[in-house]
């Protein structure tokens, strides 16, 4: 076999990842906030873009404070959740607050602040009397007299060391407290974690249901007191696209209320018409004929993310019709591919185009991507999506007789005369999902 070097043409296809086609499918996966950042640094380095009318960056900002926050409560206004706000104020502030209106001496202010200063964001103190003694050089019985300060402040149970006095505060300030509950709480919580009741009641020589109405009264209270104050920022979304009835069939809208209007500055438009030869006016020509293809792109790319966005979820919406005109229990398995087929686009493309988006329904506010989820067979030969069997299987746990739980065989096979093949396992997944604790759990003990 002879070998050597040689020259040759030969013509070949293949992908190339422009900066132009990169661009595009940066701005596809972009939600709506991060397009907006975008834009926003655009319209600082390219000065061939202006915006249409005046866009007020903090009003869009103020906006954003104002609409729905995001969260899994945003799911259905049916769905037995509710969304958690978070509040402006921090726990830290709150309590300093508070401690502002005692008559103190410097040192034991001094102390209480730093008491404040070392709780963690649930309201635990996060190191013992004795530490916060010597830190301060001051005794532990100053110590300990200012932490009960601490302690009687709002919210109930802050400033404790542990879950068992977190609980205890709170019962405190409840009335009288039932025979056996301080032992319930100090050896016993593991035990009511795992719904063990009659156990804990023949140790605590209880009947059953005397521990039933301490469990109840202990689900009243708060084990993490500080969690309705938070540091961080609110998160909020700004729905993507609006899904509308009208008549009988479903609109989609996309949203380009908090998107800015842009277009080609006409100085900039003009100076490309000169026919100046000076060597200057050639750079400055060439500068902005740059810019100028690079604001074209943009627009071109914008417009191909909306009408992505659009064609896609128009897709969603007709797929899963079931689940807009009745609710989530219509709700079928759906796909990428399945999507991807229908618009004639990559599964890849519908990807970016439905992560981190959100759709404002007649059922709520949801991210695209809740639409696609897997399922299981139906005796019919149809499929039964994750989310409406969850559903199912939360509708079947509230209706159960509390003092007799559904098994998760029991619901398996409950759903089973509706047609829905599923197995015991796979009842318990879903349960666990759904954070809904198991049958020995859920067991009430009643008189």
């Amino acid at each position: 076999m002879q070998m050597g070097y040689g020259l040759w043409q030969e013509q070949s296809q293949r992908l190339v990842m422009t900066p132009e086609l990169r661009q595009a499918i940066t701005l596809l996966q972009y939600s709506s906030l991060e397009l907006l950042e975008y834009l926003e640094g655009e319209l600082a380095v390219n000065p061939v873009i202006e915006l249409v009318e005046p866009f007020d960056w903090a009003e869009i900002a103020r906006q954003q404070r104002d609409q729905t926050p995001l969260g899994p409560s945003l799911a259905s206004p049916s769905e037995d959740r509710e969304p958690m706000l978070r509040a402006t104020e921090t726990l830290h502030s709150h309590l300093l607050q508070q401690l502002r209106y005692l008559h103190l001496t410097p040192s034991d202010r001094q102390i209480g602040e730093y008491l404040i200063g070392n709780l963690d964001d649930n309201g635990y103190l996060t190191l013992s009397v004795a530490e916060c003694a010597t830190a301060l050089g001051v005794t532990v019985t100053a110590v300990e007299q200012m932490l009960h300060h601490v302690q009687s402040f709002e919210p109930t149970g802050v400033g404790a060391r542990d879950l068992a006095e977190c609980l205890k505060l709170q019962l405190a300030e409840r009335g009288p407290i039932p025979q056996g509950m301080h032992a319930l709480i100090d050896h016993y919580l593991p035990d009511i974690a795992q719904g063990r009741i009659t156990r804990v009641a023949g140790l605590l020589k209880l009947t059953p249901a005397d521990v039933q109405r301490m469990v109840d009264l202990l689900k009243t209270l708060d084990p993490k007191p500080g969690r309705s104050f938070s540091a961080e920022s609110p998160a909020f979304i700004i729905p993507d696209v609006q899904v509308e009835k009208v008549g009988g069939e479903y609109v989609v809208l996309v949203n380009d209320r908090s998107v800015p209007r842009l277009r080609i500055n006409e100085f900039y438009r003009t100076l490309l018409q000169t026919k100046d030869k000076d060597e200057k006016a050639k750079e400055t020509r060439d500068y902005v004929t740059g810019k100028l293809q690079g604001a074209l792109w943009l627009f071109k790319s914008l417009e191909q993310r909306r009408q992505t966005i659009f064609q896609v979820t128009t897709a969603i919406v007709e797929l899963q019709r079931g689940f807009f005109d009745y609710g989530i229990h219509n709700m079928k398995p759906l796909t990428l591919r399945q999507v991807a087929e229908r618009v004639g686009l990559h599964e890849s493309t519908v990807s970016r185009a439905t992560t981190g988006k959100y759709a404002q329904t007649p059922r709520g506010v949801y991210e695209l991507k809740y639409f696609f989820n897997s399922g299981v067979q139906t005796t019919t030969g149809e499929g039964a999506a994750a989310e409406s069997i969850k559903a199912a299987i939360r509708q079947l746990i509230h209706d159960e007789n509390p003092r007799k739980p559904l098994s998760d065989q029991k619901i398996a096979d409950l759903l089973g005369e509706r047609g829905i093949e599923i197995a015991r396992r796979t009842v318990a997944k879903y349960r666990e999902e759904e954070q809904l604790p198991s049958s020995s759990q859920r067991k009430r003990h009643e008189e």
